[in-house]
């Protein structure tokens, strides 16, 4: 008998979690349904407990999405697929999920609505174009164009994250640095400088004096940095919070410009995926300012959606703003005259696509030296306020 525990929503739509005894996954559900229970996840325990839970990464899914894609595309029932393809998941989450999706599936619901059950897993753009593509009978198409959005997402994520990595790295060793000097290295010297009574320079008193703050009230400097760090974490969550730390993003010397190439290339790359599903403008440009992940461009496209309403078209507004370039601007005019406005979109997303790559290359060449002479100036400093007084005793000997 093996353990399971379960993440449920009951009748009335609150989710419970626990765990249950069973012989297999499919027996710990079917205990969970006789009891009213809509399993959401099920995950077998070690013995341990829980501790390393299997879990549904962004890869897994567009594993998932595309395998499922060629399955379609070949001509196979959608249940049948969607069974073929959790039979040989290893990743007993996504198996779980797999299994409920292909029973709701089978029981008449629509594919886009099963996985509207997993919000995690699957965003509103994932089941919009699923949605979409019921409509018109071309689900494997629009599985294979959903995988390949997803892994372009991934891929920039990627990218951005190796690209900060080196300077977090040098943030952290240098800070790491500078603690240890002054809190064990300068220490040692200071007996020597009081012995000898010799005149300090003022930089060295400076040292002195952070490394005795250091030490006498570390306690202090702790619960700052706990303080700071949980209300950075709720002040995040608020409006002004998010509004305040979205604009230092993008306004952010090296960084910022990065950040708005980014964030415009994921917004009409989005939007022009949308439209070639033919999902409905208003839909498809609030689906655009959900995955903006910026307050401003969140504001500027629900903006538009207001102007689209009175009859406006998607130019005029964008115009207004100094969130996207003039260039980019004239072109989505041109495609919305044109009628080639999904077109247009996709090009452009793929020409900002390319600029990042080329973005993230230059700030990493800036950012390098950047840090490796901020963290030279910081150790250098240190050194200097301690060797300067020893060539004082020298001098004077």
């Amino acid at each position: 008998m093996l353990t399971y525990a379960y993440q449920a929503r009951d009748s009335l739509g609150q989710v419970h979690e626990g765990a249950v005894d069973a012989g297999s996954p499919e027996e710990a559900q079917m205990l969970l349904h006789r009891d009213g229970m809509h399993v959401l996840s099920l995950e077998q325990e070690t013995e341990g407990g829980s501790l390393f839970p299997s879990r549904i990464s962004k890869s897994d899914i567009i594993y998932f999405t595309n395998q499922l894609a060629v399955m379609v595309d070949t001509g196979i029932n959608l249940s049948t697929a969607i069974e073929s393809v959790s039979s040989q998941e290893k990743n007993e989450a996504l198996k779980t999920l797999l299994v409920d999706i292909r029973r709701s599936v089978e029981s008449g619901e629509d594919f886009s609505a099963a996985l509207g059950k997993y919000p995690k897993h699957f965003n509103k753009t994932y089941i919009s174009l699923v949605k979409a593509s019921e409509q018109t009978g071309m689900l494997g198409e629009m599985l294979e164009r959903i995988a390949a959005y997803m892994r372009n997402e991934v891929e920039i994520r990627n990218k951005v994250r190796a690209a900060l990595a080196y300077p977090a790295v040098m943030v952290v060793l240098a800070t790491a640095v500078t603690i240890f000097l002054l809190t064990y290295v300068l220490p040692k010297f200071t007996p020597l400088f009081e012995r000898k009574g010799a005149k300090l320079p003022t930089p060295t008193i400076i040292m002195m004096a952070a490394s005795d703050i250091l030490l006498d009230y570390w306690w202090a400097w702790l619960a700052a940095i706990i303080a700071v760090s949980v209300s950075f974490y709720f002040f995040r969550k608020t409006e002004r919070g998010r509004k305040t730390i979205d604009g230092v993003k993008i306004s952010l010397p090296i960084l910022g410009p990065l950040l708005r190439k980014i964030t415009i290339a994921r917004s009409l790359s989005t939007l022009g995926t949308l439209v070639r599903a033919d999902v409905p403008v208003l839909m498809s440009l609030e689906l655009t300012a959900d995955i903006s992940q910026n307050y401003y461009y969140d504001k500027l496209w629900r903006t538009v959606i207001d102007s689209v309403t009175s009859g406006n078209q998607i130019h005029e507004t964008l115009a207004k703003s100094k969130l996207i370039p003039p260039t980019v601007v004239q072109m989505i005019s041109a495609g919305e005259e044109t009628g080639r406005l999904e077109e247009v979109l996709n090009k452009i997303s793929r020409h900002y696509d390319q600029e990042v790559d080329l973005s993230i290359k230059t700030a990493t060449s800036l950012i390098e030296p950047l840090m490796i002479t901020v963290m030279g100036a910081v150790v250098g400093g240190i050194a200097m306020a301690l060797l300067l007084p020893i060539f004082s005793l020298s001098r004077n000997v």
